[in-house]
């Protein structure tokens, strides 16, 4: 075997003990056991250099799957060492008055708004809030209320999927308490970043600029589709997305990240040479990671966006998928709770693995598509991706869409120019109304056809099926 196949073994096997960690705790004596049997493993393949090469390479295998098995349960480990600040779980389930700052973007609901605060400790605890008084990114703030831990909790009988281990969930962006509808007090504003401040508040004000001009549930879409903002659309909306199998152009993906940056390098290329273009797209793809603030999910769907940006332009699959591997392990070195407990980086390694290795070999098939309006690529890129992520996605949601390949093929190719002509309403709404409405228009038609196709599709009696 070469290096590369060596270096993906490895990836492999710390992957494993991850995983294996994540719900079994046999204690850091036993990650720093595999190790120690990995290295007498090794030196074992040293001592046998000269024996039969089978044997050799079985032990070689064996002792890399325990170092790297054993290191990964030893990172979990060290990730896990630390599980909340004690004074406070001392005070859970009781009255408490803490004070701290805002440390996110407001998750705002139908029915509350979720707020990330971190206290002077610097513990992170979720808050869900009443709407008003609308609060923001950098507001420090004093919270009288009762303090409690996280609880998972099953869906009903008449929901699809697996039941949601939400501690977990919370526990790998490091929650580890939260507080339900508690007595707010504003002290003040902007202790924050105030470059995340900025970007934070660049967005919002061209959402609002969208909003004069477009219609709802039209500029909750847009929203969606350029920012990641889904959750004014609703639930019965969201819903029909799913069912149409169209619901990733509505959070912020690695896909809808590469959309910006092919249409950035196409543009550029009309006017300099192909590294211009593929440059600028890559500076497109870090613009658009802090314009939404930089938080974890962004950043490893812009990184997605990078591989899955650098194997269009080389054609080198099998180098792009070391990458890809290389970025996995460095994102679960630096979060190892991310592999098992987010949906988010688990479907989004998965959809840029089907981009690399299976659109290219199955894109042959489509010759009878036509190229403009990126039909063919959109149909190859759908049915790569959902062939990658369709058993993941029965298991964890209990429910697949049978239209999705139509569905996709049909507003996929509507995308770019939706977050073109969208992204031109924000920016000229801050000239005025009437030198943004022509591009409103434009913006307003392509969504209402993505509405109508979803909502044609998601009616179908056979749209969807669930377990």
């Amino acid at each position: 075997m070469n290096k590369s196949s060596w270096l993906l073994l490895f990836i492999a096997a710390f992957a494993v003990g991850i995983a294996f960690r994540s719900f079994y705790d046999f204690g850091v004596e036993f990650s720093l056991f595999l190790v120690f049997l990995g290295v007498i493993l090794l030196l074992l393949a040293v001592i046998f250099k000269n024996s039969p090469r089978q044997r050799y390479d079985a032990l070689l295998l064996a002792a890399l799957f325990f170092v790297a098995a054993g290191c990964g349960m030893f990172r979990f480990d060290v990730g896990d060492y630390a599980r909340g600040d004690g004074a406070l779980r001392e005070q859970t389930g009781e009255y408490v008055t803490l004070q701290g700052i805002i440390i996110d973007e407001p998750d705002i609901r139908e029915t509350h708004t979720k707020l990330l605060f971190k206290v002077k400790s610097r513990e992170k605890i979720l808050l869900v809030a009443e709407h008003y008084p609308a609060l923001q990114y950098g507001d420090e703030i004093i919270v009288r209320g009762t303090l409690e831990e996280p609880t998972n909790f099953s869906k009903g009988e008449d929901e699809p999927g697996r039941p949601f281990d939400y501690v977990s969930y919370l526990e790998k962006d490091g929650i580890y308490y939260q507080m339900f509808y508690s007595r707010i007090e504003l002290v003040a504003h902007d202790k924050g970043n105030p470059i995340k401040g900025f970007l934070f508040s660049l967005k919002q004000k061209m959402i609002q600029n969208t909003a004069r001009l477009l219609p709802e549930p039209h500029n909750s879409l847009l929203a969606g589709i350029n920012f990641g903002v889904k959750q004014s659309l609703g639930d019965d909306l969201l819903g029909a997305f799913r069912a149409a199998g169209i619901i990733h152009i509505v959070v912020l993906s690695g896909y809808n990240i590469t959309i910006v940056a092919e249409n950035v390098a196409r543009a550029f290329q009309l006017v300099g040479p192909r590294f211009f273009g593929i440059g600028a797209s890559g500076l497109t793809i870090i613009a658009f990671a802090l314009m939404t603030g930089a938080g974890a999910t962004v950043v490893r769907a812009c990184i997605m966006a990078l591989i899955i940006l650098l194997a269009r332009a080389t054609g080198r699959a099998y180098e792009i998928t070391v990458a890809l591997f290389v970025a996995g392990f460095g994102m679960l070195l630096w979060n190892p709770k991310t592999l098992m407990f987010d949906p988010s980086f688990q479907l989004s390694f998965l959809a840029t693995l089907g981009l690399i290795q299976l659109a290219p070999r199955i894109e042959k098939f489509f010759g009878w598509m036509p190229t403009r309006l990126g039909l063919r690529e959109a149909a190859t890129a759908t049915i790569a991706t959902q062939l990658f992520v369709l058993p993941l996605l029965i298991y964890m949601m209990g429910q697949v869409s049978l239209v999705a390949p139509l569905t996709n093929i049909l507003v996929l190719p509507t995308i770019p120019y939706t977050m073109l002509f969208g992204f031109l309403t924000a920016v000229l709404g801050f000239v005025g109304d009437a030198v943004a409405w022509p591009f409103a228009f434009l913006t307003y038609a392509l969504l209402e056809y993505q509405l109508f196709i979803v909502q044609l599709f998601a009616g179908l009696p056979f749209a969807s099926v669930s377990q």
